[in-house]
């Protein structure tokens, strides 16, 4: 019997529904949370129960998002602003979406009250381009909450005023970075900025700001709704609450899947993604979206998906974006794939990251064609640690772990390309 058969959801409509409607989703118990906390919780208790919950942010690294927001100054400095991040780039990734055009309103919830919590003036939603449907969905809720009296002035009759925008980026993964993201806000290139000065002190505008995703924001009016110790109960001991796994690739039911925090990779794979075509069997899965070294089989079958498990077999569990590759795939070619994408997204401000994303995609072409030697295979290596760790971002980190790892986890595949002096795989034709 499935772990996660009876497991609460906090984040998306049951069966498939849409909420969008600003009636519908307060029919089911939309706002009152944010009222409960807005007319009768102080703010830093507001804050001690989303720490009590163990909320860590569902955006990559993890971080404790209570700890996040108590990084604010403490001087009553205002204006003082978050942005949400909803740019959502990280291939393989499409859980935010999913919130923002079927639950839009929850999330809106949930930067309401972590701006009373704060004392925040101001939250401004960054989506991706080419979400239009969750951009245009977001711009009908925020009409409809402003017409309620739910956002604007003196919010619950309790003076407390509130203001959410909507920015749509243009399609760079770089914007995805939170300092990246701030200067696109701000009308400039999209570039990752120096730290220190960090957002908490100096961020949007040089203001104190918050900087969260749209799944973490999202998870906070239930944690108000139901206290921290319901959203502690499901989950692991340090990755509490639920989260959506995006999975895709090589499985029959590729989608998004609300389940609990340390849910077994195995029976995401096999019992909610429906498991792989008749006759295929797992070769490799990357557990975070393709910025998280890559696992084998063996690795895959044995985790659980939460932050410690995947931290224990070397990977991270990042966007809980899941791509499964099954035994008809050549891993050399997926590793270019991956390689390509960030020689393209990469900004060019860090030497490392410029360079380094040129080399990888380039020695990884050469390799998957049958022309390269073991010469390259050591080159692969040496460039992904002269990368690892060096630059103002993580995208020259992603690159370098991303072609790393699949070497290291595969090297036998890499060296089958050398041997035979090309791909053992049928030829496919899609660009690398």
């Amino acid at each position: 019997m499935s772990v996660t058969a009876s497991a609460p959801r906090f984040l998306l409509p049951p069966d498939s529904e849409i909420w969008t409607s600003l009636e519908v989703y307060r029919e089911h118990g939309g706002y009152a949370a944010a009222e409960t906390a807005i007319r009768s919780i102080a703010p830093a208790a507001i804050a001690d129960e989303v720490k009590a919950s163990g909320l860590r942010g569902r955006g990559g690294a993890g971080f404790a998002t209570a700890m996040k927001w108590s990084f604010l100054p403490k001087d009553g400095s205002r204006p003082r602003y978050i942005a949400c991040n909803a740019d959502e780039s990280e291939p393989g990734t499409f859980k935010d979406r999913q919130i923002m055009e079927r639950n839009p309103h929850r999330l809106l919830e949930g930067l309401l009250i972590a701006g009373f919590a704060s004392a925040i003036d101001a939250a401004y939603i960054y989506v991706r381009g080419e979400y239009r449907t969750a951009y245009d969905a977001l711009r009908r809720a925020i009409a409809d909450a402003h017409a309620a009296g739910l956002l604007g002035k003196n919010i619950f009759g309790s003076g407390f005023d509130f203001e959410i925008h909507v920015h749509r980026g243009a399609g760079a993964y770089i914007c995805g970075e939170e300092t990246g993201l701030m200067e696109s806000l701000e009308g400039r290139k999209g570039q990752p900025r120096k730290r220190p000065p960090f957002p908490a002190i100096s961020g949007l505008w040089k203001r104190p700001t918050i900087i969260n995703n749209v799944e973490t924001m999202s998870h906070v009016p239930g944690i108000i709704a139901n206290g921290a110790a319901a959203f502690r109960a499901v989950g692991t001991e340090k990755s509490s609450g639920t989260t959506i796994f995006g999975i895709s690739g090589n499985v029959q039911r590729p989608g998004a899947y609300e389940l609990p925090l340390g849910t077994p990779l195995r029976e995401i794979i096999f019992e909610h993604a429906g498991g792989l075509l008749p006759g295929r069997t797992i070769k490799a899965v990357i557990p975070g979206g393709v910025s998280m070294p890559v696992l084998t089989a063996e690795q895959a079958m044995a985790v659980t998906m939460d932050h410690d498990a995947l931290q224990a077999v070397g990977s991270l569990l990042g966007t809980g974006a899941i791509i499964v590759l099954d035994d008809q795939q050549c891993l050399v070619r997926a590793a270019a794939v991956i390689a390509k994408f960030y020689r393209v997204e990469s900004c060019g401000q860090c030497t490392q990251c410029r360079e380094g994303t040129g080399w990888l995609h380039k020695l990884l072409l050469k390799v998957e064609s049958g022309a390269g030697s073991g010469a390259d295979l050591e080159a692969i290596e040496d460039v992904a640690r002269f990368m690892e760790g060096h630059t103002i971002c993580g995208l020259s980190d992603a690159a370098a772990w991303a072609s790393g790892w699949f070497l290291r986890r595969f090297r036998g595949e890499f060296e089958a390309h050398l041997e035979g002096r090309g791909c053992p795989h049928d030829a496919t034709s899609f660009e690398i």
